[in-house]
């Protein structure tokens, strides 16, 4: 029998991660600090704040949806916000989290005013996390947070709804919504019906994308994940610019030098303000 302790698990995130940068793949996703045994995060408020706007709008899912806006979301939101308020957050400066802050806001008040799919019935996968083994042999796991998935009565199917709080497009060949697909039909019986990204900063308009073909996104994804595996038995996460890295893994390698600055930790994860001027890197940007 497979052992889901011993696996290795995949998800959009880490996928990304590797693709962008095997060493960041590494120092986010298999590196532990050895006095706590956590794993480590840089803050920033891009993250804060789609972490916030998230937690509040995915909790509605659970709610019937005669209740779902019986407590205003712009106060949960409020309520919610002191986990991420100054440096916890990312946050260096009160101007700079009142931006972010407002940002916040303005999307779960257009999300009020428009709510859409989030006054029809849900699907609520009864698993913490949905994974299912994309290949027991190579004892690998697919896993993954999806984010709404809406219950189309006339079909008895799901539509799949990812929500995004940042300002950028996902590319046409990102697999999020490909792994999404395969999650739903793996974790829940219900056959999949769509597919969309909801860009909550633009607007109320649903961005539907095509279905992926699952034969296709399993043979890619299993490729890929079986890159990772070999990486991690060889001990092997090289940054492809070398030993000066990259916008992706000199965050987290300023944490591992004690340059970063410890802002409090979820029990899993300890978090960590970085300092992005002392990195020296030729990128003009960094995502976390």
């Amino acid at each position: 029998m497979p052992d889901k302790y011993t696996a290795i698990w995949i998800s959009h995130s880490s996928i990304s991660d590797f693709l962008a940068c095997p060493r960041s793949y590494y120092l986010k996703n298999v590196y532990k600090d050895p006095k706590t045994g956590h794993k480590v995060q840089a803050v920033s408020p891009s993250l804060s704040l789609g972490s916030i706007v998230h937690q509040v709008v995915e909790s509605l899912s659970i709610l019937p949806t005669d209740k779902r806006f019986q407590t205003p979301l712009l106060e949960k939101f409020n309520q919610t916000w002191s986990k991420v308020s100054g440096k916890q957050g990312g946050f260096l400066d009160a101007k700079t989290e009142n931006e972010y802050k407002r940002r916040g806001q303005d999307m779960l008040d257009m999300v009020t005013k428009n709510p859409g799919p989030l006054t029809k019935l849900a699907v609520k996968i009864n698993m913490d996390l949905p994974y299912f083994w994309l290949s027991e042999p190579d004892n690998l796991i697919l896993c993954g947070k999806i984010d709404w998935l809406e219950y189309l009565k006339d079909k008895n199917a799901v539509h799949i709804i990812d929500f995004k709080t940042g300002r950028n497009r996902q590319k046409d060949d990102s697999l999020q919504l490909p792994i999404y697909h395969l999650l739903t039909l793996n974790c829940q019986q219900r056959p999949v019906a769509g597919a969309s990204y909801w860009y909550l900063e633009t607007g109320p308009d649903l961005i539907s994308k095509k279905l992926s073909d699952p034969v296709k996104s399993t043979k890619k994804i299993l490729k890929i994940s079986k890159q990772i595996k070999l990486a991690r038995q060889l001990e092997h996460y090289s940054c492809p610019k070398g030993d000066k890295g990259c916008s992706y893994c000199q965050p987290f390698e300023s944490i591992i030098k004690g340059q970063a600055e410890y802002v409090g930790t979820d029990g899993f994860r300890d978090n960590y303000l970085v300092d992005f001027s002392l990195l020296k890197t030729s990128d003009d940007s960094v995502i976390l």
